[in-house]
């Protein structure tokens, strides 16, 4: 059984997670992250830009998914 709290906790996750601003950052991380393995899919040829172009999609990717644990 819920309590209210923990049910107002899951509905402030929902209203976050359902926010365009949130949804398009999220998405655009996650597409960030895949094109890197798109464009090679073999990391023992990636070159520093690579690894960087990863790092900063992952941050942001990560970025994002903390800011729906915080209060606003």
């Amino acid at each position: 059984m819920q309590t209210s709290e923990s049910m107002e906790s899951q509905s402030g996750l929902v209203k976050k997670i359902t926010r365009v601003d949130w949804l398009g950052q999220t998405i655009a991380s996650s597409c960030w992250i895949i094109s890197v393995f798109v464009y090679e899919s073999d990391p023992s040829l990636w070159a520093t830009g690579d690894w960087l172009q990863l790092a900063a999609a992952s941050s942001w990717f990560i970025a994002n998914v903390a800011s729906l644990f915080t209060s606003e």
